[in-house]
Parts: C-alpha cells; sequence; structure tokens
C-alpha cells in the first residue's frame, strides 16, 4: 500500500517522541542503518545520550504550536527538512471514568491528538515549499484505540482519533507524493506502561518494537501492528457484536469474579 523503504542511508528522518521507549529505539536503529536522524523530544537531555549520535538534537515541546513551526524552520535553515517523519510523542494517564482527571484527559488530547493535527499541518506547508521529493509519514498509535477498554477512557479515545487521521490523511496525501503509515504497538516496556498496575500480555522490549516497525515499512504496510500473537486477537475482538464483546472484557476485570460469587 505504500513504496518500501528497504534502505535508510542518506535519509533525512525526524524522530518526535524520541527521549525514550519507541522513540529512542527507533532514532538508534535508524542511524545504524545510514540514516540522517533528527531527534526531538521535550526533554533534551537523554537525546544527548542516542548511541550513535544523531546529526540534530531539538528540544520540542509537541503541545506548544510555536514550538513546532520553530523546529521546523531550524530544519529547513540547515537543510534538514525531513522524508520521513515518525510521529511517537504521546502521553499515558490510566483512569477510570468514576475517577476521571480532567487536566489529566485535557494533556492527554493535547499532546497525543492536537499537537498531530498541528505537526501534520506545519510539516506539509513545510514539504509544500521544497516539492519533488517522495515523503513519508508514520503515525505511532496503539491496539488501544481499536475498541473500548478498562482505565483507557482518555489514552484510548486519543490513539482511536489518531488512528482515524492515519487513515484520512493516508487517502488524501497519496496524490501528493506523501505516503502515510499507522503503527499499532500491544504493549511495550518504556516509562508509560510503567504506570500498569496489571500483567501485560506479550509485552515485548522498545528494541523489538523499533524493528517490527522498519520490517512493516520494508514491505510497504500502511497499518503494521505487533506482537501478533496479541494484536491480532484484539483485532479479533474488534469484529465481535458489542453483547459478546463486553461481556468477555468484563470478565477480565479484577472484581468480577468476586461479585459473581458474592
Amino acid at each position: 500500500m505504500n513504496p518500501k523503504i528497504i534502505d535508510w542511508a542518506g535519509q533525512v528522518v525526524w524522530v518526535v517522541g524520541a527521549s525514550s521507549g519507541i522513540g529512542r529505539a527507533l532514532a538508534e536503529a535508524l542511524s545504524l542503518r545510514g540514516a540522517r536522524v533528527i531527534a526531538s523530544a521535550r526533554r533534551s537531555e537523554p537525546l544527548l545520550s542516542l548511541q550513535p549520535a544523531c546529526v540534530r538534537c531539538l528540544t520540542v515541546d509537541v503541545s506548544q504550536a510555536s514550538d513546532l513551526q520553530a523546529a521546523i524552520k531550524v530544519l529547513e535553515q540547515e537543510h534538514l527538512l525531513p522524508d520521513v517523519v515518525f510521529w511517537v510523542a504521546g502521553v499515558y494517564h490510566p483512569m477510570a471514568c468514576e475517577a476521571l482527571e480532567l487536566d489529566a484527559v485535557r494533556e492527554t488530547f493535547e499532546v497525543n491528538t492536537l499537537a498531530a493535527y498541528a505537526g501534520l499541518k506545519q510539516m506539509l506547508q513545510a514539504w509544500e515549499r521544497l516539492p519533488g521529493r517522495p515523503r513519508h509519514w508514520s503515525w505511532v498509535s496503539s491496539v488501544a484505540g481499536y475498541r473500548g477498554l478498562p482505565r483507557a477512557a482518555a489514552y484510548g479515545a486519543s490513539k482511536a482519533a489518531l488512528t482515524y487521521l492515519a487513515e484520512v490523511s493516508y487517502l488524501e496525501l497519496q496524490d501528493k507524493a506523501i505516503a502515510v503509515s499507522v503503527v499499532q504497538p500491544g504493549f511495550v516496556q518504556t516509562r508509560l506502561t510503567a504506570k500498569n498496575d496489571f500483567t501485560m500480555p506479550a509485552i515485548i522490549t522498545p528494541e523489538a518494537a523499533a524493528a517490527a516497525t522498519l520490517k512493516g515499512l520494508a514491505k510497504g504496510q500502511f497499518e503494521i501492528h505487533y506482537p501478533k500473537r496479541f494484536t491480532l486477537l484484539l483485532k479479533l475482538l474488534r469484529l465481535l457484536p458489542y453483547g459478546l464483546y463486553f461481556r468477555l472484557i468484563r470478565s477480565t476485570l479484577p472484581n468480577h469474579s468476586s461479585q459473581r460469587n458474592s
């Protein structure tokens, strides 16, 4: 569905959200493959320890449109306008509906969703100023956006919206020689998933996630999801009617068996 990206040598790649987790692993893996990697994050210190070092590190708070605009201006001035963008930036606040924290909900949508729209808009404008080259935009979303899941009222909804944006941007940008892909990870060992207080099935390392992402791009896939032993199950659950789906998910909740036996 997309042009295959097999050779990364010389490609200018911007990893947005490269301080830790999947973003950091992607930045390092791409540098090893010969890409000219630009790494950005809200915290600049972790970027300085990337190995191999990136060609450019930028401190960018994606929730601030002015930060994005300034970063893109710097890249234009330094002739580092990216051929490929990995949008990995995100926050995660697990919360149940009866314990909603509205400030956390607002931050989740500002970072995970609204910032994505702002980033896409500004980069498309920059690409229009330097036409004639094929581009690729890769959104890193989450399988949490497939269907409603407990304690994911904010995070899952924000990622569902991001996946929707990925689908629309794929349809609309093909004619402009801009390929679009969406990455749907399951559980990955990051500082975000460390907030979970339950056993995470089929959890993988950030390095494994980065390798699976690049493998999917080498195949020209639009949707890249992993690990398959977990994500294929969630895809199956997405096909179920609501009644059956709700019963299955409720049966996995910690207090379900105690309520049933009381």
